[in-house]
């Protein structure tokens, strides 16, 4: 990665901008009441079932792409592995394409990068990685020019595999999900800019038209569509082909998507403390349906459960510096611009045109953990902070557990307190945030 670009401010103490103190609410732990086990997919077989059609039109010797985005998705490697296997037994040279738009700082070493941090690299998967930047121009269609990665349109056949979900910027049948991948990931820097140049509120067609002209020039098999469960575990597998992408069956899969993601479980918060963001959690390194937040001019918020203030405490190694949700927040220690690389973080919000600008933005920043959180409950609109309504969670990809405060717990359903002794401290006597309760392991945010 070339040289950050760092972000330098003073860490002003909360204590140095007001006199008074402030009181911390001590929180409960507790997790989401058990479900049954799901039985985990055997992804090899499912992959090969799911393909056995499309995979007729493929000869031996044939080139195929195999599209990849930046999103944690789970058992990513797998999966991946799984179509190249398929292939291969085939006859045909799989090879794998960042899919990604301008993520990974819009550069062919930062995409690969971001792949490998998912596990998706050739030593796993057992083909290249071809991350090239260089894209072809398809033509105007709905009055914006369509680009193609240079990779995928020289190759035989084009195959995509991507997480269906709600997206962060919009509403609609198509939000993020093939035919974005299709669309967005694999028109790199110079399609996504140009597909997000106007704004969200016409997204969904526009990515609808870019999807449907690309499938018409490019060899496109079609997709795989990953959909999770609430614990981020495989639902189902899926291959549409290249009409139903952006089409009836990927608006059926998505529907049955969005019946598994989770959010909060409160109507209205005070304090929301997340302790990580990052680009491989959610496009905005915070879901904005979680948050209940888009901040995108001119488009309505999620009907989710909203926040009065936002605190962050960290941006993951995964993001590799691009911290472009970080305007979510509201407040954050000075410890998470370290972790922020403005050159990667603006080239995203600039591509995302209106919907990276208010996102983009940096918070308020104070020394320690504990001084944002002070100054979101200050100025939270309670009368006593201490009676505030605050929840702590790791990221917004795990709600399963949660730290909640007491004036919380009555109102849960279908969560249980982890242990009777009690309420947590949040803080160290320094300032920073304490480790989760040891109650439970530790995962990963």
């Amino acid at each position: 990665m070339s040289e950050r670009a760092r972000v330098h401010v003073p860490a002003l103490a909360l204590g140095d901008l007001v006199a008074r103190s402030v009181p911390i609410p001590t929180l409960v732990h507790v997790r989401r009441r058990a479900v049954p086990d799901v039985a985990g997919i055997d992804v090899r077989r499912v992959v090969a079932e799911q393909l056995a059609e499309p995979l007729a039109r493929v000869r031996a010797g044939d080139t195929v792409a195999i599209g990849v985005g930046s999103r944690g998705i789970a058992r990513i490697p797998e999966i991946v592995t799984a179509v190249v296997e398929v292939l291969l037994e085939r006859g045909a040279r799989p090879f794998v394409v960042p899919a990604m738009g301008s993520h990974g700082g819009a550069t062919a070493e930062g995409q690969r990068a971001v792949l490998a941090d998912l596990g998706v690299t050739e030593d796993v998967v057992g083909v290249p990685v071809r991350p090239s930047m260089e894209t072809y121009s398809l033509g105007d269609v709905d009055g914006l020019h369509v680009h193609v990665s240079r990779e995928a349109f020289d190759a035989d056949h084009v195959l995509v595999v991507n997480r269906l979900k709600s997206h962060t910027s919009f509403s609609g049948s198509i939000e993020s999900g093939l035919a974005k991948m299709v669309a967005i990931g694999l028109g790199k820097q110079r399609g996504a800019e140009e597909l997000h140049r106007l704004g969200p509120l016409r997204l969904e067609s526009r990515i609808v038209a870019a999807s449907a002209r690309i499938a018409d020039r490019l060899p496109l098999l079609g997709g795989l569509a990953v959909t999770e469960g609430r614990h981020k575990e495989i639902a189902g597998l899926d291959f549409l082909g290249p009409h139903d992408i952006g089409g009836a069956g990927e608006a059926e899969l998505l529907t049955r998507a969005r019946a598994h993601e989770s959010r909060l479980p409160f109507s209205e918060l005070d304090v929301l403390v997340v302790d990580a963001m990052g680009k491989e959690l959610s496009g905005t390194g915070m879901d904005t349906n979680v948050l209940g937040r888009r901040m995108v001019r001119g488009s309505p918020e999620p009907e989710s459960t909203q926040v009065t203030n936002v605190v962050v405490l960290s941006v993951t190694p995964g993001s590799e510096g691009n911290a472009v949700g970080l305007g979510l927040a509201d407040f954050a220690p000075v410890s998470v611009l370290d972790d922020v690389d403005l050159g990667a973080t603006y080239k995203n919000a600039l591509t995302a045109g209106l919907q990276g600008v208010q996102r983009a933005q940096i918070p308020i920043v104070l020394a320690t953990d504990r001084d944002a959180v002070a100054a979101a409950l200050l100025t939270a609109g309670v009368e006593d902070p201490a009676d505030a309504r605050v929840v702590r969670i790791r990221s917004t990809l795990a709600l399963d557990e949660l730290l909640v405060s007491r004036n919380l717990v009555d109102s849960l359903v279908g969560f249980d307190v982890v242990d009777d002794a009690g309420v947590h401290e949040l803080f160290h006597a320094a300032g920073s945030i304490r480790p989760w309760p040891t109650t439970t392991p530790q995962e990963k945010p």
